[in-house]
């Protein structure tokens, strides 16, 4: 079994990517951009090991209970530092009908180029849409859905998601929050300076609970 390092999943989000979709947040990264959204997720030594095949049962059952969902979503960390397990996860959900949507901090051309080559590039074949690039502070952008700044680009390798190459001003970023039973709170999806105060509000409110239980 190919083992694969997680940070997160979640089930069932519409903030990442085209769709109802399975997110997969894996753990690791060394681009470590400035201003990065998640850099909990950069230690390589972090987050909890898995395997292929139990995250491809787990997304099945899941596939099966969510008729509306549409495809599943690698994120991170950087899925190109874990492209030889999420290729072939990847390629086993399309076989059942899912698209796949990669994000890499990577640009598309050092991924072509990289000296991983075979595994970087079966992970390319079985992506539907890539959107590629760093996040750069300095561009910061939230007009086009999915991303944060200017730099980054979309590429749909395959027609499944090609629809929204015409529409990106019909769909909005999002930013889900979840308040999870044992008082913590999580959030995903692109936010705003208002959203980020206000999940810092949250945050806060969160702690002060804690010392009150």
């Amino acid at each position: 079994m190919l083992p694969i390092r997680l940070s997160k999943i979640k089930k069932r989000t519409s903030a990442e990517g085209p769709g109802l979709r399975y997110a997969i947040w894996v753990q690791g990264c060394p681009i470590h951009c400035k201003g990065c959204f998640n850099p909990h997720t950069w230690d390589f030594g972090g987050g909890y090991l898995s395997d292929v095949e139990t995250v491809y049962e787990d997304i099945r059952r899941t596939a099966d209970s969510t008729p509306d969902l549409s495809g599943v979503t690698f994120l991170g960390g950087e899925p190109f530092e874990q492209a030889e397990a999420l290729s072939a996860l990847a390629e086993k959900v399309q076989t059942d009908g899912l698209g796949v949507v990669t994000f890499s901090g990577y640009e598309y051309d050092r991924i072509l180029k990289s000296a991983n080559n075979v595994a970087w590039r079966k992970l390319l074949r079985h992506t539907d849409l890539l959107i590629d690039g760093p996040y750069i502070e300095r561009l910061h952008d939230l007009s086009r859905p999915w991303v944060g700044s200017k730099n980054q680009r979309y590429r749909f390798f395959t027609d499944v998601y090609r629809e929204y190459e015409t529409k990106f001003e019909e769909v909005p970023n999002k930013l889900e929050i979840c308040l999870h039973p044992d008082g913590t709170v999580s959030a995903n999806g692109m936010a705003g300076p208002l959203d980020l105060r206000m999940l810092e509000s949250l945050m806060e409110f969160d702690e002060k609970a804690g010392e009150n239980r």
